[in-house]
């Protein structure tokens, strides 16, 4: 099977500009010989004839259409504000006068 060697890591992690501890290259070239090593494995059973899935059950979209509708009217919305200005909301003030 394919092996990742300690070199290969530490080079792509050099490209990466990914700063790795001796002891952090060791183990990252043993989990991603692991993880070559499962896709090597799925590869050798897929088939042509089974579809490529990137999940196991079909999925499908649970929004609604979106559809325009008419905006409120400005002065309505107004209306249940304490306190306006020229169409805004007023609120207290927070932060200091600069």
């Amino acid at each position: 099977m394919s092996t990742i060697s300690r070199d290969e890591v530490a080079r792509v992690a050099a490209l990466a500009r990914i700063d790795l501890s001796e002891d952090e290259v060791t183990r990252l070239a043993g989990e991603l010989d692991v993880i070559v090593d499962a896709i090597a494995k799925v590869s050798e059973v897929a088939t042509p004839d089974v579809p490529a899935t990137s999940h196991p059950l079909p999925l499908t979209n649970v929004f609604r259409e979106d559809v325009p509708v008419p905006a409120l009217d400005p002065a309505e919305v107004m209306a249940g504000a304490p306190a306006s200005d020229e169409g805004r909301f007023l609120v207290p003030q927070i932060l200091g006068e600069e």
